[in-house]
């Protein structure tokens, strides 16, 4: 059987640094379990309009993270094929009067806890105190028009692909009848062959940024030992805010911060 020509088109997404070696991983998955990709071409899945591949757009050599999460958003207007990044989300902050994080934001709850472990990290909020008159006074000041802040999800996305993040799913497929274990299982093989490539041909390795249990599955691939990695609760746990890894490796970045 043949990688199907809808799954090849959706390759034009991709930077063509890596088109070979997501081609080579699509024929491992097509080895593995020949049925699983002429199945899901049959089959409705997020993310929609061709992007199933939109996480491998910055070019390979430019990348030096590589951020997993568990899988795309569950509602189509959410899911961009790329880790975290909710399409249904554009302003970060609230435009109400003493509001403080937007109400798209509040809703998609990895995101928002996201955001405050960066704040706390960053000390404008205490761990104790993440909401409330605290939340607002950080929206204010960012709303005021300094620049102290980012203003937009496209910012923040921005911030991340300047750092060198690749934003990638443990499973680049949604589908509300399926398991999402068991998607991300069939994809194993793509990422084993395609980690192999880049571990290859990177001239700085890496560091795997896993986050949830499902992306722990890739910490049990054999090409993982070429990879630094850092492991962490899926954001959507309010523990992720406290979390003092993450706040040692994002607070340098300085990812909320608009100059």
């Amino acid at each position: 059987m043949t990688i199907p020509t809808s799954i090849l088109d959706a390759l034009a997404r991709a930077d063509i640094s890596w088109r070979p070696l997501l081609i080579e991983g699509l024929e491992a998955m097509m080895k593995a379990t020949p049925d699983y990709l002429p199945q899901l071409a049959q089959d409705q899945y997020l993310p929609t309009g061709q992007r199933l591949f939109a996480a491998f757009a910055l070019p390979l050599d430019k990348v030096r993270y590589i951020l997993v999460g568990e899988g795309p958003y569950p509602r189509e207007a959410s899911a961009t094929g790329v880790c975290f990044m909710d399409g249904a989300v554009g302003s970060l902050w609230s435009v109400e009067e003493g509001g403080g994080l937007s109400k798209p934001v509040n809703k998609a709850t990895s995101l928002r806890n996201f955001m405050k472990m960066l704040l706390v990290a960053d000390g404008q909020l205490q761990l104790d105190n993440t909401a409330g008159e605290a939340m607002a006074a950080v929206s204010a000041k960012a709303r005021s028009g300094a620049g102290s802040h980012i203003l937009t999800l496209a910012d923040m996305q921005q911030k991340l692909t300047d750092q060198g993040f690749l934003l990638l799913n443990a499973s680049l497929v949604f589908r509300s009848h399926v398991a999402p274990a068991k998607d991300a299982k069939a994809w194993l093989p793509f990422f084993e062959t395609v980690m192999q490539g880049l571990a290859a041909q990177a001239t700085t390795t890496p560091t795997m940024i896993l986050w949830g249990k499902i992306a722990e599955l890739l910490s049990k691939l054999p090409v993982m030992k070429d990879f630094p990695q850092i492991a962490a609760e899926h954001p959507y746990n309010l523990s992720f805010i406290g979390n003092t890894q993450m706040h040692a490796l994002f607070k340098p970045m300085r990812l909320l911060n608009g100059n």
